[in-house]
């Protein structure tokens, strides 16, 4: 059997391909991308396609390693599907079209379509119907890694948004709910066991399901300030979800009463809330902003325009929107449908007298507001001194339509809301019954009937969490690689100008015995000056570095130092191994 990654394969630097370079190139954006192709972990073939170099597969192999092993210990069994899939399968679940432009369409010699595959929920529900006849078979969970292509719009970061990836997905199914549901908890168990020992800061989150569908959701967010998420967390409790997601709860106290009368006032070239708020002298929390909708006028008690208010302050959440019976499919209101509503151009619009009925549909904080400014729907002008019940009817629907902000009530009842960024690196979703009711994919009950399988979905990112790894450990001289990523642990360089022979077979004893006690050893035999080696090996991240001199060996010491520690020590070769764990 091949050796594992995880094998302690002692290597001479000088028998590697290592090409690192000072040059921060002008294209990298984010800090992981730079130090990536500084290292010569990776190397450019294309707009999002990378080609990673000896260095890099052995980082990527690390974390490949450990996602197949907890996979495997929590009961899933591996599969390779292909990448390239025919358009059939696609067809059945409606997603040929419906996916978008990231799905990549090829045609064969005989003018078949096919795509690469971006996930594999189609193939694994065909394989599944093929394989699974009776309920005794379940549950099953199959898993695979693999490469995957999405047609970004605008590949960017490096591996982190690139179009080919290497990514695990796993897939289960189940013959109930209850089933899958303790499948879904064993996934969540495992991710959190994953990036765990990758040594990753990270949440998991409640999030929505998305385009791949489903009951429930969660992602698993590595915390970083480059990332692209913004996850909402409670500063007192285990309670975390995207912002797209997470609920804002209503005010703790009722709506006061009225105290001013309603007025116009005259705002001839304010059109945001933050200028008006300004030109009148009040708070920004005192303004209401309106968003003009169009949804599904069936749904929505005859008229299909919808004037959407949040706080001033607050911005109003889509996702959150399109869960409103009649604003599944919703679009902002063209200029001319918002004229002939309102009377008014945009940044004069409010819910005060419209021209036509319109459904308004109030955040739970604007539900609680008096006293407000809100647009006149003439152009040019606000009213201020607003109030609901008064001046205008209660809103048609309270609802939670806004994102959480720093400072909100914590949706569990314990304690505020704080905002951080994350990386997402692992979603898992109770798929229930979409994708196998689409295809057919049925075993027979107890009952010999014939039953609709339902199945969990639960992916990795595996190409990403390197990536993500680096945006949270490094430093000015490069990368701070957690043991469990680190290409090698620890690395052996040799300061040997003399061609002292004593030097070298100090070296050479040490190495050997590092390997000889299974640790992943690198030894830096290629005779550069003290400068350009150490800043080799600090900048691909090495956990450990000991350095063998003329000097040290006659002062029987080794020169110690953890890439993360501020100075090196002087120590016996005991106290090497003792550092090491041993």
């Amino acid at each position: 059997m091949p050796a594992s990654p995880a094998t302690a394969l002692p290597m001479r630097l000088s028998q590697f391909h290592l090409s690192t370079t000072k040059e921060t190139p002008s294209d990298a954006e984010v800090v992981s991308h730079r130090l990536m192709l500084r290292a010569g972990m990776i190397r450019k073939l294309g707009a999002g396609l990378y080609t990673w170099s000896p260095l890099g597969l052995r980082v990527l192999r690390k974390v490949e390693a450990v996602v197949r092993e907890e996979m495997e210990r929590a009961g899933a069994i591996e599969v390779l599907m292909p990448a390239v899939q025919p358009r059939e399968l696609w067809e059945e679940t409606g997603r040929w079209a419906k996916f978008g432009g990231q799905l990549l369409k090829i045609s064969d010699r005989k003018q078949q379509d096919y795509c690469f595959g971006p996930t594999h929920e189609e193939v694994i529900t065909d394989f599944a119907r093929q394989e699974l006849a009776s309920y005794k078979q379940l549950p099953k969970n199959f898993f695979q890694i693999q490469t995957k292509f999405r047609d970004e719009i605008r590949p960017r970061f490096g591996v982190m948004r690139a179009r080919e990836f290497l990514m695990k997905d796993a897939y289960s199914f189940h013959a109930t709910p209850e089933c899958l549901a303790r499948e879904y908890q064993n996934m969540v168990d495992a991710y959190t066991r994953i990036f765990t020992r990758l040594g990753l800061m990270f949440r998991a989150v409640n999030a929505d399901t998305g385009a791949i569908g489903g009951s429930a959701s969660h992602e698993f967010h590595v915390l970083a300030e480059s990332g692209e998420d913004a996850i909402a967390f409670s500063d007192t409790s285990s309670y975390a979800a995207n912002v797209e997601l997470a609920e804002a709860m209503a005010p703790a106290v009722p709506r006061p009463a009225a105290s001013e009368a309603m007025r116009k006032v005259a705002t001839p070239t304010q059109k945001t809330c933050e200028a008006v708020a300004e030109l009148l002298g009040l708070a920004l929390t005192r303004t209401v902003k309106s968003v003009a909708l169009v949804g599904d006028a069936n749904l929505l008690g005859g008229t299909g325009f919808v004037l959407a208010l949040v706080r001033g302050d607050h911005i109003v959440n889509e996702i959150k929107l399109s869960k409103i019976a009649g604003l599944a499919e919703h679009r902002f209101a063209t200029e001319e449908e918002i004229r002939a509503h309102l009377g008014a151009s945009p940044g004069s619009l409010g819910p005060v007298s419209p021209k036509q009925p319109i459904t308004v549909i109030a955040d739970r904080t604007v539900a609680a507001m008096a006293d407000m400014v809100v647009g006149a729907n003439a152009d040019g002008y606000h009213l201020a001194g607003v109030n609901f019940g008064r001046d205008l009817p209660e809103p048609t629907l309270v609802a939670d339509i806004r994102n959480v902000v720093e400072g909100d009530l914590s949706p569990d009842g314990h304690g505020t809301i704080r905002i951080a960024r994350g990386i997402e690196v692992g979603h898992v979703f109770q798929l229930g019954q979409k994708y196998a009711e689409a295809m057919g994919a049925t075993v027979l009950n107890a009952e010999g009937k014939a039953q609709v399988m339902h199945m969990g979905c639960y992916g990795i990112g595996v190409s990403r969490i390197v990536a993500a790894s680096i945006e949270q450990n490094f430093d000015a001289s490069g990368i701070c690689w957690p043991e469990a990523m680190a290409p090698w642990r620890v690395a052996v360089c040799v300061i040997n100008p003399k061609n002292d022979a004593t030097v070298a077979a100090a070296a050479e004893a040490l190495y050997n015995d590092l390997a000889a006690r299974g640790i992943e050893v690198l030894l830096d035999d290629r005779g550069l000056r003290p400068g350009p080696m150490f800043g080799d090996i600090e900048l691909i991240g090495i956990p450990h570095r000991v350095v063998v001199s003329e000097r040290g060996l006659a002062a029987a010491t080794f020169e110690y130092r953890a890439r993360t520690a501020a100075e090196s020590e002087n120590i016996s070769r005991e106290q090497v191994f003792e550092r090491l764990g041993f």
